[in-house]
């Protein structure tokens, strides 16, 4: 398994978790983002830049993700392409999308851009806090115990 983050949006104090479980469990962590980002020098952690663009990271994380590889993302599409691939995908917040549940949030999202386009105020997320960071916590805890410790170095 290897762990990949959308990492343009994703907020620091998760990434913050992610250094740390990727140490602690001795899993790939790999930060994909269209700026260089500061990461703790390990053998099991490293940033990819890719070029500036729209959705350019969310490609390149479809393409070089794998069946039982864990995409972090907030990027619901991105989720979607990740999971038909076989791949899991968690959000900042520690919601798992999964095969049953991911087209009704594509379906969800599809609709409130929908209702943006035709001039309605939807607002946006909600402010993140220490609840989000402790679900996400939760989450990923549960997904990385299904998954046996790599050798040490």
């Amino acid at each position: 398994m290897k762990i990949w983050v959308d990492a343009d949006a994703c907020p620091k104090v998760i990434k913050e978790i992610l250094f740390r479980a990727a140490q602690r469990r001795q899993i790939d962590l790999v930060l994909v983002a269209n700026a260089a980002l500061a990461v703790p020098r390990s053998s099991r952690i490293r940033s990819v830049v890719v070029p500036q663009g729209i959705d350019v990271a969310d490609k390149a994380i479809t393409e070089w993700s794998q069946r039982g590889d864990l995409v972090i993302t907030a990027d619901i599409p991105l989720a979607a392409a990740v999971v038909e691939k076989g791949a899991q995908a968690l959000n900042p917040r520690g919601e798992l999308y999964t095969a049953d549940n991911v087209r009704q949030h594509l379906s969800m999202r599809n609709f409130m851009t929908d209702l943006r386009g035709a001039g309605m105020e939807t607002g946006g997320p909600p402010a993140f806090h220490q609840r989000d960071r402790q679900a996400f916590a939760n989450q990923l805890d549960k997904l990385l115990a299904r998954v046996p410790m790599a050798p040490t170095e």
